[in-house]
């Protein structure tokens, strides 16, 4: 018997209890005693619903503190703006419910719409307002003229459990300030080792680098959200957060201008010394990044040899010998359209160009990320960050809101069911936590689980526990062993979306009053109301506007490529910040989207980013035309380029050959007697020339904005071993 007790295992399912994370139990703990506290003065206060305050604390409670005080501080606007909302509508139509609750309706809809726009817990407090309005207005129902103290009532419960949370969570906090600058440094020491590394091995012309290299954009997304928390939990300080973000800027560029790199390597013809050996040094330089980047003192000695190193490469891309053609005679016509004029010299020239450009962006995120290590005296620098805004997604997703309000509003007018106020309150809470959801079907249904759950437990406690207590103390050990189970289950992520039903929701159905306890049919009526609201919610979000992966992924790319030829546009002034903002953000949802990285999920990826890389390569081509160095006879083929990138929405086969067509006019412009600038610009133009035709011939199924991608290989174009002319036996 001993050796069968010693010999005792974790059950798997719950190993979560037994063998807890430091971090997860700490999380239980300390939001247990938030919840307890927050209970214990709010039924000392005799506030008419005292189990709204540890609510509040577990909806605001969350795994870091940053996260945790950002989620309150929004929460609590969230709240003021939703009880405002509440006053309104209750004095604009008290007796007239037709009216009443379709503007209800139309204010959730419009909050979990514009929560689409924004990001982080800015999207929780917009749709927070709504859902609160709704409480507020659904609670007042039977008392209007109360409605001033309802409200009042409502904000008190919410300040009440944000300030026990941030007080229990300031007890448990420990260097929170030191370990937030160490955690942003951390991770941009992470992000800039593997995007260093990354380089080395293209530069090595290594097959499975380009691989690797996506698979960084996911860390650098998940990073980008985790510098706001970070922030909050530096308690005052300077501008870090935005050198932190645009260090990670820095890096995306890094990133995809490695991406053309590779191209060039590719296609470009090979054998060029002098490039070699610069590249072997910078190759050098990256091997030893990742040991010298967290000393301090080498910061300014990266620098300095990044500097060197990219002045060599400016020295080799200026051409210094000028070869004059003779022009008396008339010019002999190329016999062969296809036919590009190949230069080592020039492809070497575009290479140390390239090169060049790689290396400054590399510097420029090293210097970012040694701002963001300390604070500056006098900085007033500010990196704003770009997201993607997605009209429909906003609209279905104020739609759906609005709907689910009429829908059970009309419920209860027909029934008069006396809990149909709650039927309306809970449903316009669970569709507002997933209104701006990925996936509303999944977590819904995730959450109506955690509501059984909820219920059962509830009811374990209302009939045979809680009735045994009369006082605070034993109510709070009872309550304690369930809150904190509830939190260890929320700090596992297997169990974290029922678990938050589970901790929001359980204090609610327990219906815990100072006077009196619940009763069996105030029980059943109730939580029948919540039970009913989590069914309503997966109903309306599996028949209304369902989401739908396909169509998703779909929309997000015809609006990549509707942006990209935007940046074509002569009309328009494109910015790489933006590009780059809008891109990511597209890019990660197409990854949360992805449950298994199939081939057609990897052919998506490999063309989401060869499209970021294309409109990169666009940008700086316009920087180009808009520098007007370049002669007319290279603007002309230059402009004749983007105008067909940016009329083409299909095929892309003739902006590839006219592409080529730009290569073969430039190479050409190259040989001929030029300034030094001129030619040096044309060299520029041609390095970004090639990046732009490779990726369109390559990605012509993926840049079709008619249809759905579905993992086709690239179409083949005419000549197609032609494009670039690098090689002297393709002359």
């Amino acid at each position: 018997m001993i050796t069968r007790f010693l010999n005792f295992r974790t059950p798997s399912f719950f190993y979560w209890i037994f063998t807890p994370s430091l971090d997860g139990f700490l999380f239980a703990l300390r939001t247990t005693i938030a919840a307890c506290l927050s209970l214990g003065i709010a039924l000392w206060l005799e506030l008419d619903s005292p189990i709204w305050a540890p609510m509040t604390v577990w909806s605001v409670a969350q795994l870091t503190r940053g996260e945790s005080l950002s989620k309150a501080r929004w929460r609590i606007i969230g709240t003021l703006a939703g009880g405002v909302a509440a006053l309104i509508f209750v004095g604009i139509y008290p007796q007239a419910p037709w009216l009443f609750f379709p503007i209800i309706a139309l204010w959730i809809g419009l909050c979990s719409g514009l929560a689409t726009f924004v990001s982080n817990f800015r999207s929780y407090a917009l749709v927070l307002s709504g859902y609160t309005c709704a409480i507020i207005c659904m609670d007042v129902v039977p008392h209007t003229g109360s409605i001033f103290m309802f409200a009042v009532s409502r904000a008190s419960y919410i300040i009440l459990g944000v300030l026990c949370e941030a007080f229990i969570g300031l007890l448990f906090a420990f260097n929170q300030d030191r370990v937030a600058h160490l955690k942003i440094r951390q991770k941009l020491e992470s992000a800039l080792t593997l995007v260093a590394d990354t380089l080395h091995h293209i530069l090595q012309r290594d097959t499975g680098a380009l691989t690797e290299a996506r698979k960084l954009f996911g860390t650098i997304l998940s990073i980008n959200d985790q510098i706001e928390f970070a922030e909050l939990e530096m308690g005052a300080h300077g501008h870090e957060g935005d050198h932190a973000r645009a260090a990670l800027a820095a890096v995306s560029a890094l990133l995809s201008r490695s991406f053309g790199m590779a191209t060039r390597l590719e296609l470009l013809s090979s054998n060029h010394q002098d490039f070699d050996t610069v590249a072997r040094a910078f190759r050098h330089f990256l091997k030893d990044f990742s040991s010298r980047l967290p000393q301090e003192a080498e910061i300014s000695e990266l620098l300095a040899e990044l500097q060197h190193l990219r002045d060599i490469c400016r020295r080799y891309a200026t051409p210094h010998r000028q070869k004059i053609i003779s022009t008396s005679g008339p010019l002999t016509p190329l016999r062969d359209k296809t036919t590009i004029i190949t230069d080592s010299a020039l492809d070497e020239r575009i290479l140390f160009s390239s090169l060049g450009d790689l290396i400054g962006d590399l510097e420029e995120a090293i210097t970012e990320y040694h701002a963001s290590t300390h604070s500056v005296r006098g900085d007033h620098f500010q990196f704003q960050r770009h997201t993607h805004r997605d009209g429909r997604l906003a609209f279905n997703n104020g739609f759906r809101a609005a709907l689910t309000i009429l829908v059970t509003s009309f419920i209860y007018e027909i029934t008069a069911w006396s809990n149909g106020n709650t039927l309306i309150s809970i449903t316009a809470l669970i569709c507002g936590l997933f209104a701006t959801k990925e996936d509303p079907v999944l977590g819904t249904i995730k959450f109506l689980k955690g509501l059984a759950v909820g219920w059962c437990v509830a009811w374990l406690l209302c009939f045979i526990f809680i009735p045994m207590v009369t006082t605070y103390e034993p109510l709070v050990l009872i309550l304690s062993c369930v809150m904190m189970i509830g939190g260890l289950a929320r700090a596992n992520p297997a169990t974290a979306p029922a678990a938050s039903a589970f901790n929001l929701l359980m204090p609610l159905m327990l219906g815990i009053q100072n006077h009196h306890v619940i009763d069996e049919t105030k029980f059943y009526n109730t939580n029948l109301a919540i039970i009913l609201a989590g069914v309503t919610a997966v109903l309306i979000f599996r028949s209304i506007l369902p989401f739908n992966r396909k169509a998703e992924e779909f929309r997000l790319r015809r609006a990549t490529l509707r942006e990209l030829r935007n940046l074509a546009s002569l009309s328009s002034t494109p910015q790489i910040s933006a590009w780059i903002g809008h891109s990511t953000d597209r890019f990660s949802r197409l990854l949360s989207h992805a449950t298994t990285l199939s081939p057609l999920v990897e052919a998506g990826i490999q063309g989401t980013l060869a499209t970021l890389t294309l409109g990169l390569n666009i940008i700086r081509l316009r920087g180009l035309l808009n520098r007007e160095y370049l002669p007319e006879s290279a603007r002309r083929p230059i402009t004749l380029v983007l105008y067909y990138i940016e009329h083409s929405s299909r095929r892309h086969d003739r902006a590839a050959r006219l592409t080529r067509a730009a290569i073969r006019r430039l190479r050409e412009l190259d040989t001929q007697d030029h300034e030094a600038i001129i030619r040096l610009e044309i060299t520029r133009a041609l390095a970004h020339l090639v990046v732009i035709e490779h990726t369109l011939r390559t990605n012509e199924n993926f840049l079709d904005a008619s249809k759905p991608f579905r993992g086709e290989g690239p179409i083949p174009l005419p000549h197609d071993e032609d494009s670039y002319a690098g090689h002297p036996q393709r002359a």
